[in-house]
């Protein structure tokens, strides 16, 4: 992380966090895991998933799965996509848990977690991101913590008006388009953590990206 970066955070008043890709390396966890849900279904089907959640990294399971489920000649039914919902989470959940941090990630976050507020916002369900953040002991770090089924974008909103903070005094972090767009729809200013998955996005937010959160 630059210095640069290192100061606009220290005269933020709020940070907001994505979570795969930014705080843990999990984001191949769950391609993985959305490989082998539908991989009974044949193997251009279970691609098919896989490569379209890459390419729509940060956007909630329960936008993805109904259409996975019409790729897969399944009743897109409220009953069926709970219950595939619950096996992905089964899939997915203790090996979130057990990835590798972000580099840099921990030390960040305990040496400015009294100077601005901390606010995660991810596709992850709430509760699930939750019982996920009290097994890593991280929560008491986040002010607030957002999770599906609200919108990123919308998360932004309500803090930024709950808590009377300007755009100009926030950031966001985050690794994926739905990261980007839902800062930029609410004019806050957004650094991306760039990974193999994201090249066109590090075109885009061009100097405004980070590797890890170590200090350059």
């Amino acid at each position: 992380m630059s210095e640069y970066l290192h100061h606009l955070v220290n005269y933020s008043k709020v940070v907001f966090w994505d979570f795969d890709g930014v705080i843990k390396d999990s984001v191949e966890i769950k391609s993985a895991a959305f490989e082998k849900l539908f991989k009974p279904y044949g193997d251009k089907v279970s691609s098919m998933v896989k490569g379209h959640h890459e390419e729509n990294g940060g956007v909630s399971r329960f936008n993805k799965i109904p259409l996975y489920l019409s790729w897969s000649n399944e009743l897109v039914t409220n009953e069926n996509i709970q219950k595939f919902c619950n096996k992905f989470s089964a899939l997915v959940k203790q090996s979130v848990i057990d990835s590798p941090w972000v580099p840099g990630f921990l030390e960040f976050i305990e040496g400015n977690c009294n100077k601005q507020k901390h606010i995660l916002i991810t596709a992850t369900p709430k509760d699930e991101i939750e019982e996920i953040l009290e097994k890593l002991d991280i929560s008491r770090f986040f002010y607030k913590v957002y999770g599906a089924p609200v919108l990123k974008k919308d998360a932004i909103s309500i803090e930024l008006n709950n808590l009377a903070i300007k755009p100009k005094n926030a950031i966001m972090f985050g690794d994926s388009n739905s990261d980007y767009e839902a800062a930029k729809y609410n004019s806050v200013l957004f650094f991306l953590r760039c990974t193999d998955l994201n090249k066109d996005l590090q075109k885009i937010c061009k100097n405004n990206t980070f590797k890890d959160f170590i200090n350059e």
